[in-house]
């Protein structure tokens, strides 16, 4: 499914659902919608980061989490952080609901993020196949390392990523010592 045939989930404040859009037509208006984050941890204590596609509809060839998405229509966020986290980086582990995380921000190409985000975690050591049609690059960063990168060059991240990172969620997304 292309862009320009996905549809999101239009919610309110409380994530109640209160109709749909076309992904690209969410994203123009700014309309609030439902989306999720993955966010994986090998056992070292390393988060994984992927750079988006240069072919991606906003933030291309930028830094940020290991996956995240829009659930469709009639899917659950779970289920659609699953199947992202499988076609966008090739591997499937156990993941954990962790709370939401709401933000609103202007992006490149006329897009405006307005997202109510259920944020994923997961642990990972094995091998990953990522598309490169979604993926341009992958690598493993520790927290520390993170946050002085984008302390010194946040224009190298996502938006959204840069937000959890300076809100501590991936604090509260360690794996368990």
């Amino acid at each position: 499914m292309n862009d320009t045939e996905e549809h999101v989930i239009l919610v309110d404040d409380a994530d109640r659902p209160i109709g749909t859009a076309g992904k690209l037509e969410a994203h123009r208006a700014g309309r609030r919608h439902r989306a999720f984050s993955v966010i994986i941890w090998n056992s070292a204590g390393e988060l994984l980061l992927q750079r988006r596609a240069d072919g991606k509809y906003h933030s291309a060839l930028l830094w940020t989490n290991a996956c995240c998405g829009h659930p469709r229509p009639s899917e659950a966020a779970g289920v659609a952080a699953e199947r992202r986290l499988e076609e966008e980086m090739g591997f499937r582990c156990a993941l954990t609901e962790l709370g939401t995380f709401s933000y609103h921000a202007k992006l490149d190409r006329g897009m405006t993020e307005n997202e109510l985000v259920h944020v994923f975690r997961g642990l990972h050591d094995g091998r990953i196949n990522p598309d490169p049609n979604e993926v341009e690059a992958f690598r493993w960063c520790t927290l520390d390392a993170l946050r002085q990168e984008i302390r010194d060059e946040p224009q190298r991240f996502t938006v959204w990523f840069a937000k959890y990172v300076n809100a501590d969620w991936p604090v509260a997304l360690a794996p368990a010592a």
